[in-house]
């Protein structure tokens, strides 16, 4: 792991720019449309097996897609708390979801029950994919660290047949490895769904 950190503002400024051509919608925030969207999620929040209300921290939370989907869901959120490295993402999330805690940072700084990202690790531009990696790696340490019960995200698949060179891909295996040694016995990869992409769940 590498101690040079991730420079995320040409990230922050991509992803605004996306945010005023497409709106609140997948696009908006670098999705292809509602279905994989929900797919997404859906793979995402089989972290949570606890009955009763959950507090959420979604790092990386844009306009708050994921609240939204909970909620559809039927799961009881008690406290949503969104962080993001977007100004204008995090002022969609406030309108979206008035009850919710949003704040502009790319670290978790308060536990809660579940911790999510989701897609924050596909878009590196142009950082050196060794940084990148333990941008991704310091990540993952601060959603163990933030989570009572556990924490979900995804990556890109090495298992695919074109790369893009801005994008990074995670080998699922590497990062299975990696959290099962590191975090907690209780791990799932969820690599069977019809994305190229892959779902990693940790519970405690």
């Amino acid at each position: 792991m590498t101690d040079d950190k991730a420079d995320l503002q040409p990230i922050a400024r991509l992803y605004e720019e996306s945010l005023e051509q497409h709106g609140l919608k997948p696009l908006g925030v670098g999705w292809r449309d509602e279905d994989s969207h929900r797919l997404r999620f859906d793979k995402l929040a089989s972290v949570i097996d606890a009955e009763g209300r959950s507090s959420i921290n979604d790092l990386g939370c844009g306009y708050g897609a994921l609240h939204d989907y909970l909620i559809s869901r039927g799961i009881e959120v008690s406290l949503f708390r969104g962080y993001d490295i977007s100004d204008k993402m995090l002022a969609q999330a406030k309108v979206r979801v008035p009850h919710g805690d949003f704040r502009k940072s790319s670290v978790l700084d308060e536990t809660a029950d579940y911790s999510f990202a989701s897609g924050i690790f596909n878009v590196r531009l142009q950082e050196d994919e060794a940084n990148w990696l333990g941008h991704i790696e310091r990540t993952l340490d601060n959603l163990f660290q933030h989570s009572s019960r556990g924490f979900a995200f995804n990556l890109l698949s090495t298992y695919v047949d074109y790369r893009e060179p801005q994008l990074y891909y995670g080998d699922p295996l590497y990062f299975f490895d990696y959290c099962k040694r590191r975090y907690s016995r209780r791990v799932s990869l969820l690599h069977d769904y019809p994305l190229f992409e892959w779902t990693i769940t940790v519970r405690k």
